[in-house]
């Protein structure tokens, strides 16, 4: 333990370890997050307690499109407004808040929760390609749009939904390569995102 953690009680110092473990929250960040807390009014920090505890309670899967919901549908797709004919696929439920974000694209989703990488033991069945494929094969669908993360593992992904779609008479695209190689959708600015929409080209 780090020697600085002596001066403090244990629950302070476990907090801190806990914050940590959060993505892109240092040592520092987790200190600075701990004593705010601290400080913070107790609705305030009992509200915060609250929303992550719901997040593990009170979340599921969408039955349709496996975005995360509140109730047996997702927003998108109980939607009266949506395209339904149209699916645009991505690797994870944050890619659409950044696509729903540039507000262009009427469709509806689905996600994969993960991209195929043998090197990391994810195989087709690891995902939800199958749960794709019995949506397309319902019919009404006439476009699919891939927009997994422009990686290898997206690419490898990509690749291996079009040469199963494809056969189905369904029309395959590609988001535009508007996205520089190895950048993550849900960290792509709004007018990248937008261009990459409307200029996406046949696979």
């Amino acid at each position: 333990m780090n020697q600085g953690y002596k001066a403090i009680t244990g629950s302070v110092s476990r907090l801190i370890s806990e914050l940590g473990k959060l993505p892109g929250i240092g040592p520092r960040s987790a200190q600075r997050l701990a004593y705010y807390l601290l400080r913070a009014n107790e609705e305030d920090v009992y509200n915060l307690a609250n929303a992550i505890t719901a997040i593990k309670t009170g979340t599921r899967l969408c039955s349709i499109c496996y975005n995360i919901a509140d109730e047996e549908k997702c927003p998108v797709c109980t939607s009266k407004t949506r395209e339904n004919s149209i699916i645009c696929v991505v690797e994870q439920p944050q890619d659409i808040l950044a696509l729903e974000h540039v507000g262009i694209f009427k469709g509806v989703y689905h996600v994969l929760h993960g991209a195929i990488s043998p090197s990391e033991g994810v195989g087709t069945d690891n995902i939800r390609i199958k749960e794709l494929v019995d949506r397309v094969e319902q019919g009404n669908i006439s476009e699919l749009i891939i927009a997994t993360n422009p990686t290898t593992e997206g690419e490898t992904t990509a690749l291996y939904l079009y040469r199963l779609i494809s056969p189905m008479g369904i029309h395959v695209t590609r988001l535009a390569r508007g996205l520089p190689f190895g950048t993550e959708i849900e960290y792509a600015d709004d007018v990248t995102l937008s261009r990459a929409l409307e200029g996406r080209q046949d696979f």
